[in-house]
């Protein structure tokens, strides 16, 4: 007979579109729908969400919507419940922190979206407390268990590439400004004194991925620009954009690759996917995007010649071959939940924590202080 073990899960954020939409729906509400987490011992791990955050109404409009859950608006007093063994962080940036450090003096364990603080030195400080503590801790890095990288990783981890030469980054589209078309973005992402930022929100992201896929990150070289200068928030009124919308770094990894990233809210999209990774290694290139990923081996490359006064007989894209499947995906963020809650439970092996977090909230410190300096700038390890 199967056993049933409930855990129960603080949840604050969730009326945010990514606490909502893919934390609570898609990770822990479909684990549910699936009749729990088989542990592989007996036992089926039953997440128990408690709806927590400043607006009662909408909490109480998610409980009823998705089934008899807990709301509370009082954070302090759900930290104290003690069957609530975890606390989950979706809130805005600037809110995280103090959340966060909440929890870990209550001895909760804690997995938290990034950044996981508004400064690197922040960051750390919250790694250490949670170490200190002996709880599990965790930060989303959700990239990493999407098919298309899943794949790259798989071309890295079978050695396709031979020496990693470089790797070249395009992401972003257009967030409308707000006036005469809805933003598809929350209008605090563009104002650095609410913690905005596309740096801030995205080299956290490009950290993880370069250092997981292909090394650490030892220097950085970062442009960035607001492109636009006046938006409008949500309730119409507009505002002046003091926050970053578009970044161009340049990144030198551990062993000599550099890795080139764009990063934009202010880009119109010509390509496949809204983030495109391009390798390019001595035996082999690959494009990886969210979910597809395309490769051309050496023994396969064409042999271009420059002449612009004839048209291409072929069209470049074409000679690129899909990698497939092989496999069924589930979605990113419900599998990296799904890791966390065998850590918690089982102590199964975990790398993202904290500490994970920091380094991505240092690169994006980092590669601001390059933009105003106007030069590059190394990256240490982080300090223990």
């Amino acid at each position: 007979m199967t056993d049933r073990r409930t855990i129960k899960i603080a949840m604050n954020g969730v009326t945010g579109r990514m606490g909502h939409r893919q934390h609570l729906v898609r990770s822990l509400l479909a684990l549910r729908e699936e009749g729990g987490l088989e542990l592989g011992d007996g036992r089926v791990l039953w997440p128990e969400p408690v709806l927590v955050g400043r607006r009662e109404p909408a909490l109480r409009a998610l409980a009823e919507r998705y089934g008899p859950m807990e709301v509370s608006t009082d954070l302090s007093a759900v930290l104290a419940d003690p069957e609530v063994e975890i606390y989950f962080d979706a809130q805005v940036t600037s809110a995280r922190e103090a959340a966060v450090r909440q929890a870990l003096a209550a001895g909760k364990h804690v997995y938290c979206e990034k950044p996981t603080a508004l400064s690197a030195e922040s960051a750390l400080d919250l790694a250490l407390r949670a170490e200190r503590a002996g709880v599990k801790h965790g930060v989303v890095q959700d990239k990493l268990f999407l098919p298309g990288l899943r794949k790259l990783r798989r071309l890295v981890e079978g050695g396709f590439f031979g020496e990693v030469l470089s790797v070249r980054g395009e992401f972003g589209y257009w967030v409308f400004e707000g006036d005469w078309q809805q933003a598809q973005r929350p209008s605090w992402n563009y104002r650095a004194q609410d913690g905005g930022g596309i740096a801030a929100d995205m080299f956290p992201h490009w950290e993880y991925l370069l250092h997981e896929l292909f090394g650490p990150v030892r220097s950085v070289q970062a442009l960035t620009r607001t492109h636009i200068g006046r938006r409008w928030d949500e309730e119409g009124r507009p505002y002046e954009a003091t926050a970053d919308d578009a970044a161009y770094a340049l990144f030198e990894l551990e062993g000599g690759a550099v890795a080139q990233i764009n990063s934009s809210w202010a880009v119109r999209v010509h390509r496949d996917e809204l983030l495109e990774l391009q390798v390019d290694g001595t035996h082999g290139s690959a494009v990886a995007g969210l979910r597809g990923c395309r490769v051309q081996h050496r023994a396969t490359t064409p042999k271009p010649v420059w002449n612009p006064d004839l048209d291409e007989r072929e069209p470049f894209r074409a000679q690129w071959q899909e990698v497939p499947d092989n496999t069924t995906w589930d979605n990113a963020f419900k599998t990296q939940w799904e890791l966390f809650l065998r850590h918690v439970v089982l102590d199964e092996p975990w790398h993202w924590d904290l500490r994970a977090g920091a380094r991505g909230v240092r690169l994006a410190e980092l590669g601001l202080r390059s933009a105003v300096e106007g030069r590059r700038l190394a990256v240490a390890e982080v300090a223990s």
